[in-house]
Formats: C-alpha cells, sequence, structure tokens
C-alpha cells in the first residue's frame, strides 16, 4: 500500500508554488526581465507534480492512467528546468579588471531566482517520480527496491529524451494537443548519436539526484527505526 498523501503537505507545496509563480510574474515578468521565462517554466514544472497528487493504486484503472498517461507528457518538465541554470552565463558575474567575481546583489537576486526554480521543480519532480513508481508497484505487484529502480529508470529515459525534445526542438506538451503530426514528424527524425549523448547525460544527472534521496531517505529511516527516534 503506498503511503497516503496528505492534504496538508498538498497545500503547502501548491502553496509554495504559487507564491513562487507570483513573485515571479510580478518582479520578473512584468519587467520584461530575460528571465521571464521562469513563470512558464515553473509552471509547467509543477504540473506533474499536481497530477501525482490526484492518483493513487487504488482509483479506478480508466482514471489512473489517464492520470499517468498527463503526467508523463508532463514530467519532464520538472528536470527541464534543470537546463535553465545555462542561462546564469548571461550574467557576466566577474570582474573584468581583477577577474574576480563581483558583489552585485541584482546578479545574486538573478542566480536565486533561477536556483530556487531549478531545485524545487527537480526535488519535488523526484518526488512524484517516486511516488507514481510507488502506486505503480502496487497495480503490477512488484514490490521491493529491485523493481522501483526498473522502473525509475523507465521513466527517466523517457524523461531524458523529453528534456531534448523540449531544449533542442522546442516542442512543449501543449503540441501534442495542437499539431500532432508536426511532433510525430520531429519526433521520428530528431535520433542521432549526439541526441543519444545528451539524453545520457540527463539520465546519469536525474539518476543521480534520485539514487541520493533514495540514499537519503533509507538511512535515515533505519536511524529512526533503530533509534526510536520517530
Amino acid at each position: 500500500m503506498v503511503k497516503k498523501v496528505s492534504k496538508r503537505f498538498k497545500w503547502v507545496v501548491r502553496t509554495a508554488f504559487f507564491i513562487y509563480i507570483i513573485y515571479a510574474y510580478l518582479t520578473i515578468y512584468r519587467q520584461g526581465n530575460f528571465f521571464s521565462f521562469l513563470v512558464l517554466n515553473t509552471f509547467l514544472a509543477y504540473l506533474p507534480v499536481e497530477i501525482s497528487f490526484h492518483m493513487n493504486e487504488s482509483q479506478p484503472k480508466i482514471i489512473y492512467w489517464i492520470l499517468f498517461v498527463c503526467w508523463l507528457l508532463f514530467y519532464p518538465n520538472a528536470p527541464y528546468v534543470l537546463t535553465d541554470l545555462f542561462h546564469l552565463a548571461r550574467m557576466n558575474p566577474y570582474d573584468a579588471a581583477t577577474g574576480l567575481m563581483k558583489f552585485d546583489l541584482h546578479l545574486w537576486l538573478y542566480f536565486t531566482n533561477l536556483v530556487i526554480s531549478a531545485l524545487a521543480c527537480c526535488l519535488m519532480g523526484v518526488w512524484s517520480l517516486e511516488y507514481v513508481t510507488q502506486t505503480l508497484q502496487v497495480r503490477f505487484r512488484k514490490p521491493g527496491l529491485g523493481w522501483r529502480t526498473i522502473i525509475v529508470t523507465v521513466l527517466t529515459i523517457f524523461s531524458s529524451v523529453g528534456v531534448y525534445v523540449g531544449r533542442f526542438l522546442r516542442l512543449h506538451t501543449a503540441y501534442l494537443f495542437f499539431d500532432p503530426g508536426f511532433v510525430i514528424k520531429e519526433l521520428i527524425t530528431m535520433w542521432s548519436p549526439r541526441m543519444l549523448a545528451f539524453v545520457f547525460m540527463m539520465f546519469l544527472l536525474q539518476m543521480t539526484v534520485w539514487v541520493s534521496i533514495t540514499i537519503g531517505r533509507i538511512t535515515i529511516t533505519n536511524l529512526d527505526s533503530k533509534y526510536n527516534l520517530q
């Protein structure tokens, strides 16, 4: 049985993302700042988290699988935000005379905005990945860490391809509904050794985050159990 997600947890996450998106809209988007993309990208990265809130292993199959397909289509938006960190290169943080970093609070504010979005979207995306994986394990009656790792691996490969599609083909999930023929054509012709190399790197990045979180969770759980800390 998958541990039920509490309403309090859901609303804390929703509120945090809502506050950040409103903040980004008022202080970045409305100012016509280059980093205005944070509003849309953060919202898209939050969608798979919200979708996972409505999934559970005991709901009717048709509802579950519709939600799962929606989650699968939107999930790549979560790790995609990590690639936004490349935009930090536009900030030119080094002093030309000294070669040292500038103490410019505007630069550090942009840095903070980007990293908050990237970390929140990535970590909550991994949470949704873990949660959805657990519901799949219950559905298919495949318990254990081994099966969990296999499912996460498959889903992460899919999301890595999705990151490539979003970053380099510039295809958003919504395009599937508005122009599916064009999307299918692009997906068929995109494969190349360079593309696969990028997908592999994104796969390694995401799996590193998932493995690190998994090790941390297991270690803390074991310590709590051993010393009766809960």
